[in-house]
């Protein structure tokens, strides 16, 4: 099925939102590493479990992670293997605007 460009555009922006948040980044980067249940996630995150359960939603909804029960207890796993990939060219623009400032920096001294 093909989506419409204006289709494509919108599940896009839901995958780059899902992404914008730094505890949401946290948690993705502690499960590219294992699966994980809430309880750990909140314990690194540092906030509640309301709060964590909700960023993992959004994550979920998102497609990003998965879930699976177990018990009274629900761990969470990531469904993507791309994101290591992706951060290498956020962190490669990051790296660029640095040395942009910097070059900007050294001009005006």
């Amino acid at each position: 099925m093909k989506l419409k460009s204006t289709q494509l555009y919108e599940a896009r922006a839901k995958v780059a939102k899902a992404l914008a948040h730094p505890s949401r980044l946290l948690m993705l980067d502690a499960l590219a590493e294992k699966e994980l249940c809430v309880c750990d996630l909140t314990d690194l995150v540092g906030a509640d479990q309301s709060t964590v359960s909700k960023h993992l939603a959004v994550l979920k909804n998102a497609g990003i992670v998965a879930d699976r029960r177990d018990g009274v207890m629900i761990f969470y796993r990531l469904k993507v293997g791309c994101l290591s990939g992706f951060w290498k060219c956020v962190e490669g623009v990051l790296r660029q605007n640095l040395k942009e400032q910097q070059a900007v920096m050294k001009s005006a001294s």
